[in-house]
């Protein structure tokens, strides 16, 4: 199983994400840090993923070795991240078969109806529960994301 945690600008909702998935998941898990620029890749790495590639054609490339994509929403919406999603990062990830589990956050001018509002941190847990679910693994309950 691999899981390509996709993130721009500093990198930090992706570290986040890392190190959510590294104490959720088995250690055979993959995570693959796939940044836009080589910071927001490092932090990813820093965070423990497995494995890193950074810019256009690295996404392009790795995207489709992902049986899981998790990152903000923003990583399917073109020139988002103050442009370091380029159209082909976002089409790239956008048409990988990969499941997409999309933190419903965005920096363009871009509003989500019919989400609920919450933490990032809990944001980042429930993506995570709908990949353990989707890899065949028990969903943690409530009382243990408190």
């Amino acid at each position: 199983m691999i899981i390509a945690a996709v993130d721009g600008m500093g990198g930090s909702i992706g570290a986040q994400i890392v190190i959510l998935l590294r104490q959720a998941l088995p250690e055979d898990v993959e995570i693959m840090a796939l940044g836009t620029n080589a910071l927001a890749t490092s932090n990813m790495m820093k965070a423990k993923a497995t494995r890193g590639a950074t810019g256009e054609n690295a996404i392009e490339y790795s995207i489709n070795e992902a049986d899981i994509i998790m990152g903000s929403l923003s990583i399917v919406v073109p020139n988002s991240m103050m442009g370091e999603v380029t159209p082909r990062i976002a089409t790239a990830i956008a048409s990988a078969g990969g499941r997409k589990i999309l933190l419903p956050i965005s920096n363009p001018p871009l509003e989500i109806i019919g989400t609920v509002k919450k933490p990032l941190q809990a944001l980042i847990r429930d993506s995570i529960e709908i990949a353990r679910e989707e890899m065949g693994l028990p969903v943690e309950s409530e009382e243990n994301n408190v």
